[in-house]
């Protein structure tokens, strides 16, 4: 009850919100037109190249497509070819499929003079020539979206039948050779970790970026309700109500309006989400973590582990379940692509090379070709910033699940910042999952451990290990259980602390208490290193207000907590294998955000290290 009152208060303010989808999401270079461009639309079915539209990638030919998905739903493709090969000669195909390749923008309009194909991934495009290396690219709008009909269904049955429908479809066309990649970043790369889960024999490869591993996660937390859980709905209906260009084909500009029939779409999505129990038949139809098990399509990831955005939850679960072929870049960045740059040219995720990496993957995969060099199957960087080659993720020298000492809280918020009334204007104008705002918190000398006057309750209580005698490399996902005193709510964070008191906090979660008892749960996925003499610091306590600001007034009762255990993989970076890479830049900023000074750091009640078998 308590968790559907939240959704209650936060659902009017987002209401009276504006939709208007922030852009950020094009590259740069093709952000929009600089000024009028002359071109030709492919609805003829004639191929169009970039000479007769600018929208159109140098060296391709566009053409459109419609086929059918299940339930009616009519899906479209944009198709971008060799325009040096017939029209049957055949390549392989790379495929993205998602509700961000409307005509006229991804997230929101961006005002293009001339209709034509996306330009979401011309960063891939051009930057790995795509068409000289002689593959098709194929952009098809999940339904509900762009040129497509039917209702959004947050990668639910309906999409995942299209996204089989899609690679079935890209398979079977006389200019395919009948092998088909899925490439994407963000909601495109989930599209990629579903295809993989339909066991489809066309699909040979997936490159998927800053995925979600489990939809659920995206708008809850252990039946916590996130701020997405009211904003992202919101925001992908504005995208997928976004009118058709002016110019658009009579087909095309139909489709677009599908919504404009059939507003039960908007109000279905809006609602559908509502449900805070993981094990839901909704849910469990979007456990993309689940239905990875025995799945084997070769699969390159990239993940940041301090990623505000989408987070590693059930990254772990999935990659276990995967028995295929792995290559990823996992390390400390936020929500951005293998090739992004940052201000002063430096590459967001610090290593270089990630077009020629991916080609090579997918050559391999799709046209049988050996590569020429060996890449490391995981490529990581963990929070000191440097790079490790590894033959898989997590690789741990030993576990550890030690006791936390006994202690209780008030469920209070804890120390009360200024309240946000309802979402920040960023919020509400355009929570999605390419966009979403940061959601580091705000880490105030209030959460120090001697906050609180003499014999009160605090807001959260503290369990030290003892310095660390040589660096340790927190691993994996960490795990708690506990048994709690009495209903509401727990946050548990974990922090790596200085001799001096310098404190950066690196991992948390949240969880509901419904009821008194036993209460388990992960914390996202970690790869951080405790240099020598630091110690961990794990507080538990009330949902932090600074951090959740959405939520409305906490349970207020005492909560003893007894019974806790922390499980830990553990690394001894001393075996590291050194591979090329800088530090993620977006590292300093967590820092930044993230580190405060903490005073009355206890002695350790228990010992870190690593124990070699």
């Amino acid at each position: 009850m308590r968790l559907r009152t939240r959704l209650s208060r936060t659902a009017p303010a987002v209401a009276a919100a504006a939709t208007l989808i922030l852009a950020g999401s094009v590259p740069a270079a093709v952000a929009g037109p600089a000024g009028a461009v002359a071109g030709t639309t492919a609805a003829a079915g004639d191929p169009v190249t970039h000479d007769e539209n600018e929208r159109v990638p140098e060296g391709a030919a566009w053409t459109q497509a419609y086929f059918p998905s299940s339930d009616g739903a009519e899906l479209h493709a944009d198709i971008l070819r060799p325009a040096h090969l017939g029209p049957n000669e055949r390549t392989p195909v790379i495929l993205s499929i998602g509700p961000y390749f409307s005509h006229a923008g991804q997230t929101g309009p961006e005002e293009w003079d001339v209709v034509g194909p996306s330009a979401r991934f011309r960063d891939f495009i051009d930057g790995a020539d795509l068409m000289a290396n002689e593959y098709t690219f194929v952009m098809v709008d999940i339904r509900g979206y762009g040129g497509s009909t039917g209702c959004l269904d947050f990668v639910g049955p309906g999409e995942q039948a299209d996204i089989g429908a899609a690679i079935e479809w890209s398979a079977s066309q006389e200019w395919s050779t009948g092998d088909v990649g899925m490439y994407g970043k963000s909601y495109d790369a989930v599209t990629g970790l579903a295809g993989n889960n339909l066991g489809l024999e066309p699909l040979k490869a997936v490159v998927a970026q800053e995925p979600l591993w489990n939809m659920y996660n995206y708008l809850w937390s252990n039946e916590v309700a996130r701020p997405h859980v009211t904003y992202t709905p919101e925001a992908y209906n504005s995208i997928a109500a976004m009118p058709p260009m002016d110019g658009e084909d009579e087909h095309y500009a139909a489709n677009a309006r599908y919504e404009d029939q059939h507003p039960e779409c908007l109000s279905d999505n809006l609602a559908n989400g509502n449900e805070p129990d993981l094990g839901s038949e909704y849910w469990d139809a979007r456990n993309l973590a689940d239905d990875a098990a025995g799945t084997d399509t070769p699969l390159f990831v990239t993940q940041g582990f301090i990623e505000p955005n989408t987070k590693p939850e059930d990254m772990e679960v999935f990659l276990d379940n995967h028995k295929g072929v792995e290559r990823g870049w996992l390390g400390p960045w936020d929500h951005v692509r293998g090739n992004d740059v940052v201000s002063g040219g430096r590459l967001a995720m610090g290593r270089e090379g990630f077009f020629d990496e991916v080609m090579r993957f997918y050559d391999e995969f799709l046209k049988g070709v050996e590569p020429g060099v060996e890449d490391p199957a995981y490529a990581i960087q963990d929070s000191t910033g440097a790079w490790r080659a590894q033959d898989t993720w997590p690789e741990a020298d030993s576990s550890t699940r030690v006791r936390l000492r006994k202690g209780a809280y008030v469920d209070d918020g804890g120390p009360q910042p200024a309240r946000s009334a309802g979402p920040t204007a960023d919020q509400a104008d355009g929570w999605d999952m390419e966009n979403a705002p940061s959601l580091a918190p705000s880490l105030a000398p209030s959460l120090a451990p001697e906050s609180r006057a003499a014999g009160a309750v605090p807001s959260s209580y503290w369990t030290w290990s003892a310095p660390v005698e040589s660096a340790v490399r927190i691993t994996g996902t960490p795990s708690i259980t506990l048994n709690a005193g009495a209903v509401g709510d727990v946050l548990v964070r974990l922090w790596d602390v200085a001799p001096d008191g310098t404190a950066t906090m690196f991992d948390e979660n949240v969880a509901l208490i419904e009821r008194r008892g036993r209460v388990a749960f992960d914390l996202k996925s970690a790869d951080w290193t405790l240099a020598e003499g630091h110690q961990l610091g794990v507080q538990i306590g009330t949902i932090s207000s600074s951090s959740w600001d959405w939520l409305p007034e906490p349970s207020g009762n005492r909560i003893s907590v007894t019974g806790a255990r922390l499980s830990l993989d553990l690394q001894d970076p001393a075996d590291d294998v050194a591979t090329l890479g800088e530090p993620a830049p977006y590292l300093e900023e967590y820092l930044a955000g993230n580190t405060t000074t903490l005073t009355g750091v206890g002695r350790g009640s228990f010992h870190l290290g690593v124990s070699h078998s």
